[in-house]
């Protein structure tokens, strides 16, 4: 029978070992570089028997979150990959095996395990920065899971709500701390603050915290105090902040964008130090039928910087960019927006994997690549680089691959810089 075709061209197949992902290989080369397998092999438990290494399980993980897989089910396709294999040497457990892996390091030591990897490949990139001082953004996140284990979230679904801190010079994470979903926003904040301060390498430091109202506590402002670091904080709209706003006269208030600001000074019952309450109020419709309906909804937000209102709430209002949209980025391009198993353990370790990936790949840019490619989320890196083809082919006892003739410099120049990077030495 003849076969009928929309487009004139014949398919056929070929024993040629080929990859869809030639440019993933050049990540795989950075992981060598800064040291990744022998990381995982040294802070992870290894195998009881016969079995697959730490790093066969964490590299292959990695890989498979930096292509764009989202599932278990996803390393299905590295395995299908001979040429990626090849040329990377992988030995790629299947995805039974990775979950049960995942289960196993939830139930032992993996996650702390992990939390060293983290230290060691977040301490190599801030050696290699100008910057001494940062600016800690933390905020929660909404993972909806449908598992049996999940709980509810304030949102009114099921899932977790992992806390992670962000270095708002740089976009790294500098902490995680994956929670369940019904755990209290406030729950161990300040202690969360102490943790990515650790994390950081000698001479750097933490001098800013910015956060929403959940660190609305007067341990963390007199923490702040205490250590001499600015902060911007949303405050909680109890009934003594109401009371305060409530004794603002009108004409302090003044425009803001959209809105209208004012400032007072205020303190909570714990607090060892007054702080300024920066009030934004905007109209909201009232009822026709009901009075009682406020004019206005506030919002406030507790800071110790000296400077303008104005300029409080623009520095407070950069959160958006520089936390809010880096956990997009992990959760959407990293494959964190899901979770792969039924047990929060394993799910703490896994998406501990994630973060290490998105790090990883925040490293890659930098080093790596080229100043005008550093701009650019994951998704148009796999488009662009990662997902470029190429031919493995053996010859006179090497192993070569080829890509098109447009890349083969972008290429060169990448491997490069991972030699350099790999002759750096250990940190």
């Amino acid at each position: 029978m003849l076969s009928q075709t929309v487009l004139p061209f014949k398919l056929d197949s070929t024993q040629d070992t080929i990859t869809a992902q030639a440019g993933l290989v050049l990540f795989g080369e950075h992981l060598h570089a800064v040291g990744l397998p022998g990381w995982f092999e040294r802070e992870l438990p290894g195998p009881s028997g016969v079995g697959h290494k730490p790093s066969a399980y964490g590299v292959s993980l990695v890989l498979m979150l930096q292509g764009g897989g989202r599932s278990l089910e996803d390393l299905r396709m590295l395995r299908a990959d001979e040429g990626l294999r090849t040329l990377l040497n992988l030995m790629l457990p299947s995805s039974d095996a990775t979950g049960d892996w995942l289960r196993r390091m939830g139930a032992g030591e993996g996650l702390e395990g992990l939390s060293r990897v983290q230290r060691r490949q977040l301490r190599k990139q801030l050696k290699k920065e100008a910057w001494r001082d940062y600016t800690l953004d933390i905020d929660a996140t909404q993972i909806v899971a449908e598992k049996e284990s999940a709980h509810w979230t304030y949102k009114g679904e099921t899932g977790y709500m992992p806390l992670v801190g962000t270095l708002a010079e740089n976009g790294l994470i500098v902490g995680d701390e994956f929670r369940e979903g019904n755990a209290a926003p406030a729950a161990g904040n300040l202690e969360f603050i102490r943790h990515c301060e650790q994390q950081l390498p000698a001479g750097k430091r933490i001098v800013a915290v910015r956060a929403d109202s959940a660190a609305y506590q007067a341990a963390i402002l007199n923490a702040c105090e205490a250590e001499g670091k600015l902060f911007a904080i949303g405050a909680d709209l109890d009934r003594a902040v109401k009371s305060v706003i409530a004794e603002i006269p009108e004409a302090a208030w003044v425009q803001w964008r959209d809105a209208e600001i004012a400032e007072t000074v205020h303190s909570m019952n714990k607090t060892e130090k007054a702080f300024r309450l920066i009030v934004v109020r905007r109209p909201q419709q009232g009822d026709l039928f009901d009075e009682s309906v406020p004019r206005y909804r506030y919002t406030a937000v507790a800071s110790n910087r000296i400077e303008s209102a104005a300029a409080t709430l623009e520095w407070y209002a950069q959160r958006g960019e520089t936390s809010e949209n880096r956990i997009k980025e992990l959760k959407l391009g990293f494959g964190m927006e899901r979770m792969p198993c039924g047990q929060f353990t394993a799910n703490a370790v896994f998406f501990r994997l994630g973060v290490l990936a998105y790090h990883l790949f925040q490293g890659f840019k930098r080093w790596a690549l080229k100043k005008e490619w550093r701009q650019h989320q994951v998704q148009t890196i796999r488009w662009r680089l990662y997902q470029i083809a190429g031919k493995v082919v053996r010859h006179a006892g090497g192993i070569y691959l080829k890509v098109k003739e447009h890349v083969v410099e972008l290429f060169k120049d990448i491997r490069t810089q991972c030699w350099l990077l790999a002759n750096e030495g250990e940190t």
